[in-house]
């Protein structure tokens, strides 16, 4: 057959909740456009319902993420990293329609995004060693102090950075054990719904990082308000919308971290990893080792 004469096989886009990959329960898509206003692909519209299927496959998932040992949590991501570097050259092409790139600057994007998971998946180990330590205090006892994850977190994802800004954003929240449902960018969702194809592929559990698109003010409001949500990052939201899910997060305590700006293509600090962890002091008493009176 002639190559002229072949069907193009067009790709089909799904969300990705539980680790598996449902079309939205709704059965809606919307058209996503490159920069240029060219077809890229239809989408899946989530809907709320959608929204609460994700935030429970988070909790499932985060008893068995949470308890991981932070090295293996490193090890996972790292290999997330090796899976994106053989899927490079698809992940060029998305990021060139999403953003209008040139090839060369989307795979400069694509690479520094790679590169990111690897410096996350470093940190997992080391994370408690900075952040946690033993508390000096007045009396015979130990206090120690260690990170904790906070738990269940809602990711609302960069509007215009879609894949290094989307990777900023989830990779420190898994890596310090939480478990996170992601609202990809509106009008830019490819580079996040081919992320979850990698994540499934990887040692990533079914669960950990749940993937959704759609209209963000559309699935936000029910993220944050949701009972079983710990926290929200409002990366992608803007002022008008972050405002009303402030207000709605505060109905349980949820740590909200605000939209700010943000250069993504610069080394980030440990500040995302920091805003989902809480610290658990611990005190023990401490006792005589003999007559010298020292004591441990």
């Amino acid at each position: 057959m002639n190559a002229v004469d072949r069907l193009n096989v067009l790709k089909t886009y799904k969300l990705y909740v539980g680790g598996k990959f449902p079309r939205s329960e709704s059965g809606r898509v919307y058209e996503v456009t490159d920069t240029k206003a060219k077809w890229l692909a239809n989408a899946p519209l989530s809907s709320r319902k959608d929204a609460r299927d994700a935030v429970v496959a988070a909790r499932k998932a985060f008893g068995g993420w949470s308890g991981a040992t932070a090295y293996n949590r490193g090890q996972v991501l790292y290999r997330v990293a090796e899976m994106l570097e053989g899927r490079r050259d698809q992940f060029v092409r998305e990021v060139a329609d999403a953003e209008g790139l040139s090839k060369s600057k989307a795979a400069a994007v694509v690479d520094a995004t790679i590169d990111r998971w690897v410096w996350y998946a470093g940190w997992t180990d080391k994370i408690a060693q900075v952040v946690g330590g033993g508390n000096p205090v007045a009396g015979p006892f130990f206090n120690l102090s260690s990170p904790e994850p906070t738990g269940v977190v809602a990711v609302l994802a960069p509007q215009e950075s879609s894949f290094l800004g989307l990777v900023s954003v989830l990779a420190p929240v898994i890596a310090t054990g939480n478990t996170a449902v992601v609202v990809a960018s509106e009008k830019s969702p490819l580079p996040a719904l081919s992320l979850a194809e990698v994540l499934a592929t990887s040692d990533v559990p079914g669960g950990v990082v749940n993937v959704l698109s759609g209209r963000t003010a559309e699935i936000a409001p029910p993220l944050a308000a949701h009972q079983d949500v710990n926290a929200i990052d409002l990366a992608g939201a803007d002022e008008v919308l972050a405002k009303e899910l402030e207000i709605a997060a505060a109905d349980n305590l949820k740590r909200v971290l605000r939209p700010q700006p943000v250069d993504y293509a610069e080394t980030p600090g440990i500040d995302r990893m920091t805003a989902f962890l809480e610290t658990k002091t611990v005190w023990h008493p401490t006792g005589s080792l003999g007559a010298s009176g020292s004591s441990y």
